[in-house]
């Protein structure tokens, strides 16, 4: 009878409960509309710690952009518009993979960079380090080596 009476205290709660969870950042989001808030904050470079996306940051300034994501998501607002107001408030270097484009060739091109000016610094160095060739012996040092060679 105890756990009758307690089921019914409960099911009240039951009925009030939604399918909406309020994040982090206090915004109320649907399970669906968090998905998309959390899948285009991975895409976002925080731009206090630069190598962690917005999700993974603590910063504030992480914080507040995932609350400007999270309630553009829930207006409604399309992923590419909210990626193209993020890139256009701070710059390409917001996006974590930023595409391939004349402003990124040398961030794309820097590790091939690297590599052949590494390679071109080891060859120079192995030249200039290669002793010269011995001078040829003298009359008086070639007559001393023959004398010590044949005791």
């Amino acid at each position: 009878m105890r756990r009758l009476l307690l089921l019914l205290a409960f099911l009240p709660a039951l009925a009030f409960a939604q399918d909406n969870m309020v994040t982090r950042d206090g915004v109320t989001l649907t399970p669906a509309q968090e998905a998309r808030a959390e899948a285009i904050g991975d895409q976002l470079r925080c731009l206090v710690c630069q190598n962690e996306s917005i999700e993974e940051s603590n910063a504030k300034l992480a914080g507040q952009l995932r609350g400007i994501i999270r309630a553009q998501v829930k207006q409604g607002v399309p992923s590419k518009s909210i990626m193209h107001y993020m890139v256009q408030r701070y710059g390409i270097f917001v996006l974590l993979k930023p595409p391939i484009s004349p402003l990124t060739w040398l961030l794309y091109a820097s590790p091939i960079l690297a590599l052949l000016l590494g390679l071109g610094i080891f060859w120079l160095g192995r030249r200039r380090a290669a002793p010269p060739p011995p001078a040829p012996l003298s009359g008086t040092e070639a007559a001393r080596l023959d004398e010590l060679l044949k005791e």
